[in-house]
């Protein structure tokens, strides 16, 4: 069995596919991809089917992290019920998916900047309809996010590939 990490945001065309492509990357430099199974989605499914924004594509790509590929979806409570963490950029997507998440999984929904230094942000705010900038620092704070979650998994991820 793998490690189950779900990246969720509103629509599944910014935050959550590069928090995808950086958490999948960063596994991938550390050897430890195989201990993962890496998704994301939206808790909207206003762009479903749809690649993220172009800009999202952009700036994770400068990065290193190639998102190109990932299509919009809905979360579901399935998908909450197969993860292992359930990762939300916003306290509106932890409220969404707690409410939505079968009873025993419920304390999988965090927040993903938990994982981040302390530093006073809990929340990656929305790039979308922003400047590559903006972009750049949401992708700023889910660099640092994964990160934290890379460390806070290794171990579990280095007895999973052996």
């Amino acid at each position: 069995m793998t490690i189950g990490v779900l990246f969720v945001c509103t629509a599944n065309i910014c935050r959550s596919p590069m928090a995808e492509g950086a958490f999948r990357t960063l596994a991938r430099r550390a050897g430890l991809e195989a201990a993962f199974t890496i998704v994301s989605a939206g808790t909207s499914a206003g762009h479903a089917g749809e690649a993220p924004t172009p800009t999202a594509v952009d700036v994770a790509a400068h990065r290193g992290f190639d998102i190109g590929g990932q299509r919009s979806r809905q979360v579901t409570a399935e998908d909450i019920a197969n993860a292992d963490f359930v990762l939300a950029m916003e306290r509106r997507h932890l409220a969404d998916l707690r409410w939505m998440a079968p009873r025993d999984a419920a304390d999988r929904v965090q927040l993903l900047m938990k994982y981040g230094p302390p530093a006073g942000v809990l929340e990656i705010k929305d790039p979308y309809g922003g400047t590559p900038r903006d972009y750049e620092r949401a992708l700023d704070l889910i660099e640092v996010g994964c990160r934290g979650l890379l460390a806070a998994l290794t171990a579990a991820a280095k007895a999973k590939v052996g």
